[in-house]
């Protein structure tokens, strides 16, 4: 897990990073954080419990253990990624160890929710696409620059049409993913559109 943690905020253009592959159809969000974390208060410390029993089985093997990976931040994947119970906690615990932007075959419909919800934003490619980035991770790094404005992406090497819902694709480039910024950024217009609702003004003869 990387040493420090920023969110994501506002407007999302582009994301450039190391890619980290994982090999394998319906991983689910069991896997990707099991059960027993979900007791946690908060999600700070999910980063550290990703994949948690595959790493384990693997005894330092997995990718998310590798060395060549600790600063990957674009996570390759193949179909119906997330699937499973509908955690909101398996995509908190991918950005909390540093994923910022999936790209895969497809994914469950609740996970892909939740990821353009806290800023991850998720892409499709063709089965032999992702092959391809899979193949030319697992024999060195491969560092992509994704383009959210065109849907591309590009390496030294490589150039991909991305897909992804046009409506997400708008919301971040808006910013309109952040609901927490967005309303703090619109502080006036909630304040008057409270003031303008009788059942929430208060009756100075009961203060």
């Amino acid at each position: 897990m990387k040493s420090e943690f920023t969110p994501p905020i506002g407007k999302i253009t582009q994301i450039n990073g190391q890619c980290i592959s994982l090999i394998g159809n319906d991983i689910d969000t069991d896997r990707i954080i099991p059960a027993r974390f979900l007791k946690c208060v908060n999600f700070d410390s999910l980063g550290e419990s990703v994949f948690e029993d595959d790493r384990a089985t693997l005894k330092g093997q997995h990718p998310f253990d590798l060395e060549e990976n600790k600063n990957a931040t674009i996570l390759i994947v193949n179909s119906n990624f997330g699937c499973g119970s509908s955690r909101e906690h398996a995509p908190q615990a991918l950005m909390r160890w540093g994923i910022r932007a999936i790209i895969g075959e497809s994914f469950a419909d609740i996970f892909y929710s939740n990821c353009i919800a806290i800023g991850i934003p998720c892409f499709t490619l063709t089965k032999k696409s992702i092959q391809v980035m899979q193949n030319h991770s697992g024999n060195k790094c491969l560092f992509l620059e994704i383009d959210l404005i065109h849907s591309s992406a590009k390496s030294k090497d490589l150039n991909f049409n991305l897909e992804i819902k046009e409506s997400s694709r708008k919301m971040f480039l808006s910013g309109e993913w952040d609901a927490t910024s967005t309303l703090l950024e619109n502080e006036n217009l909630i304040e008057n559109k409270l003031n303008q609702l009788p059942y929430i003004k208060f009756n100075s003869n009961f203060s």
